[in-house]
């Protein structure tokens, strides 16, 4: 058993680490109170071949696994880019997983070359705001018209769809009633979202808001049959290709935002002198962090497991859904006790961890809340009856 990161992995954190220093906190805090799209951090990253890092090497990308794509995030996240930095990038990192595995070939020679050098974005059209995490209960119909399909709905808390050429969009090609399973029925395609018969709105929200998210309400938008995804009928199983690495790779996100935060509070508790010494000279300071740190450091334990067996081909279900429980509570619980090391200074932007605080939250709720989380540890570990 090797907890070690190879000669390569370790190369891999320290350039990310170097290249994510060049946008620092000061970078971030004015792209997150302007609202504004980090295209300077996206562009570099992309120049970089980081985006494709996850993307086969035939469609120019570096053909890696989860555990390198992990460590990047984790260490932009790090940086002090968090959620922002992230959720800039990791769509592309992850969520291309659906089109590399089941698009036809024409599909992914328009899309995977063009998303790995930066020049296309790309969004994902899954929730909506009567389903929520019941994805059966979507709504959004794409109805057979030609040679194409005709598509209504609406999708919320989309994200990057204001920075979106392409959308991934998952619709019912048949009733819910119709199908022997509640999961049968769904197909994948990818839309142009530029197109007048999709509106997008902006929702004002906490945090994370370089990165906006979206309602996006479509009117009859028509896409051609060769847009579809994979067989009609057949999308929600093609979901479930991503949702295990995406578990595992926002865990680590969590991690960086953690660590981001950890990094804060100490030189804050080095650096603040009351009653003639420094604030980290007590326990009451002190140990709370060092709680914050073991916790976080425990939590890696899980994510790099779920990370490696996703790699090896093994399931890796339990570990996935853990590792985000535990990095996303562990995430949470640092920014927090950093803004308590700060006292009333960390109420304040200077600081910085009043932003890490706001985007850490964001973990427990997505992609999948703590709670449905339990729901699966109960039933798939546990082997208690489904409570929903």
């Amino acid at each position: 058993m090797n907890f070690e990161l190879t000669e390569e992995q370790q190369m891999l954190r320290d350039a990310v680490a170097k290249q994510a220093a060049d946008f620092g906190d000061e970078y971030w805090a004015e792209r997150d109170s302007t609202q504004s799209f980090p295209y300077e951090f996206y562009q570099a990253f992309a120049d970089a071949g980081w985006l494709g890092i996850a993307i086969p090497e035939e469609y120019g990308g570096s053909g890696l696994g989860i555990v390198e794509a992990s460590i990047l995030l984790e260490e932009i996240a790090a940086s002090g880019a968090g959620m922002n930095g992230c959720s800039a990038l990791h769509l592309t990192i992850f969520g291309l997983n659906t089109i590399v595995k089941h698009a036809s070939e024409s599909l992914r020679q328009e899309v995977l070359p063009r998303a790995v050098d930066g020049s296309l974005h790309v969004c994902f059209g899954i929730t909506e705001p009567n389903a929520g995490t019941d994805t059966t209960r979507i709504t959004t119909f794409a109805r057979r018209d030609g040679d194409g399909y005709r598509i209504n709905g609406r999708k919320v808390w989309i994200t990057k769809a204001g920075q979106s050429q392409k959308m991934v969009l998952i619709a019912r090609t048949t009733a819910r009633d119709e199908g022997i399973k509640p999961t049968d029925g769904m197909s994948l395609f990818l839309v142009d979202i530029e197109s007048d018969a999709v509106q997008l709105q902006a929702i004002p929200k906490m945090g994370r808001n370089a990165v906006s998210s979206y309602e996006v309400f479509i009117d009859d938008l028509w896409v051609p049959e060769s847009c579809r995804i994979g067989e009609e009928g057949k999308g929600f199983s093609y979901l479930l290709d991503g949702l295990n690495p995406e578990r595992i790779l926002l865990a680590h996100e969590a991690l960086g935002l953690g660590r981001a935060s950890i990094r804060r509070a100490v030189r804050y508790a080095n650096e603040r002198i009351v009653f003639d010494r420094p604030i980290g000279q007590n326990q009451g300071i002190a140990f709370p962090l060092a709680e914050a740190v073991t916790r976080l450091d425990a939590a890696a334990l899980m994510a790099r497991q779920a990370a490696w067996k996703y790699d090896q081909g093994l399931p890796c279900g339990k570990e996935a859904n853990m590792a985000k429980w535990l990095c996303a509570d562990a995430g949470f619980k640092a920014a927090d006790q950093a803004i308590q090391t700060h006292g009333g200074m960390g109420y304040a932007l200077e600081y910085h961890v009043e932003r890490y605080f706001r985007e850490s939250r964001i973990l427990r709720l997505a992609p999948v809340s703590q709670e449905m989380v339990m729901n699966y540890v109960s039933q798939h570990v546990l082997g208690l009856p489904r409570s929903y």
